[in-house]
């Protein structure tokens, strides 16, 4: 019965997560036309991107490469893998006003996978969302993201692997650079 309960309240702790930070960037966007200064875009890309964690994201994306680097590289790699997501976040706006219904959220211990549909107009998007509860923290963080049954994690995971096969690791980190620079 217990940890009956424990699942209930993990369960409705993730769903509130989502449905407040979504009704923050709802609030702040305003309605459709509007013209964001760069304030307002810098404090949308914080809400949007907010749970994602980054450094789970990118240790995946890399996989065994990761592990090689020196925690220094691996700050750096991070660093500049998050700046190009944050930045992606915000080139598409208008999908933050679709209309959002949870479709599951399943618990299992420490991790969620919530299913989500977004529509937007006539557009329905199938959205999920894998998640770990950060004990030190107290929270649930996003650590892959699963947006028309693809894997943000596995697509990254799949570009990155393909340049390093091919040219490097060096190369990787000089193109995430200049990417992250734009």
């Amino acid at each position: 019965m217990a940890q009956t309960a424990q699942a209930q309240n993990n369960e409705a702790s993730v769903k509130q997560l989502l449905e407040e930070r979504d009704a923050e960037i709802k609030e702040l966007m305003g309605p459709k036309g509007t013209e964001y200064d760069q304030e307002q875009r810098d404090k949308l890309k914080d809400i949007i991107n907010g749970v994602i964690d980054y450094s789970a994201m990118a240790r995946h994306a890399l996989a065994d490469t990761y592990d090689s680097l020196s925690q220094e590289e691996q700050e750096e790699f991070v660093d500049l893998f998050s700046t190009i997501i944050r930045d992606q976040s915000l080139n598409k706006l208008d999908i933050y006003r679709a209309e959002v219904k949870y479709e599951d959220i399943t618990v299992d211990g420490n991790t969620a996978e919530v299913e989500t549909l977004a529509q937007l107009e006539d557009v329905r998007t199938p959205v999920g969302y894998i998640m770990e509860y950060r004990t030190g923290s107290e929270q649930w963080v996003v650590t892959d993201m699963i947006i028309d049954d693809v894997s943000t994690a596995d697509s990254y995971h799949r570009q990155f692997q393909k340049i390093i096969r091919q040219k490097g690791y060096d190369s990787l980190i000089e193109t995430l650079r200049k990417r992250a620079a734009r």
